[in-house]
């Protein structure tokens, strides 16, 4: 009788076939350009929130080009930004009663005008309808020391009733004072 090696091999058991392929992370997806983003504080127990997507300056010439002068603007990008306040609030004499808005701008070489308008919820300004603007505050641009590369919103405290709001992009910095309604 003539014997011939045997080979055993064991391997261990698999929980997927052959076939299924491991799950892979893709470390490589593109971030988005104008990512979605937010500011918040609390002043006084008014929680004021801001949603806004934040564009780049990217090498793009922004005041006068990619967003005109005296044209409304979304003061963002994509989707109109939003302020929600759970208080009412006190802006250049005038209300904002609590709830959210948009917050639309016009910007300009010497001021700027801010919109708060009722229809938080639409894209870029395509549905801007100036019927249901809250109302609307004149403010003074300010040139900033250094380039602001991406688009940002400030919610600051400056007292236990006072705040302030801010936009800077680029090289302008804009800012609405507001106080929480007694």
């Amino acid at each position: 009788m003539q014997s011939f090696p045997s080979f055993i091999s064991c391997q261990p058991a698999r929980d997927k076939h052959q076939h299924e392929q491991p799950e892979i992370n893709d470390t490589t997806a593109k971030k988005p350009l104008s990512p979605n983003t937010s500011a918040m504080a609390m002043i006084g127990d008014a929680h004021v929130h801001i949603d806004y997507s934040s564009p780049s300056v990217r090498g793009r010439v922004i005041w006068g080009g990619l967003v005109a002068y005296d044209k409304i603007w979304v003061s963002g990008a994509h989707n109109a930004t939003s302020i929600e306040t759970n208080k009412d609030l006190l802006i250049n004499n005038s209300v904002l009663p609590a709830g959210r808005y948009a917050f639309f701008t016009i910007p300009g070489k010497e001021s700027w005008t801010v919109i708060f308008n009722k229809n938080w919820d639409q894209h870029g300004t395509d549905e801007y309808n100036e019927k249901e603007d809250v109302f609307r505050v004149t403010v003074k641009p300010e040139m900033l020391p250094a380039i602001q590369e991406e688009l940002l919103y400030e919610v600051k405290k400056e007292s236990d009733k006072n705040g302030i709001i801010s936009l800077s992009w680029e090289k302008i910095k804009i800012a609405v004072s507001f106080a929480v309604k007694e």
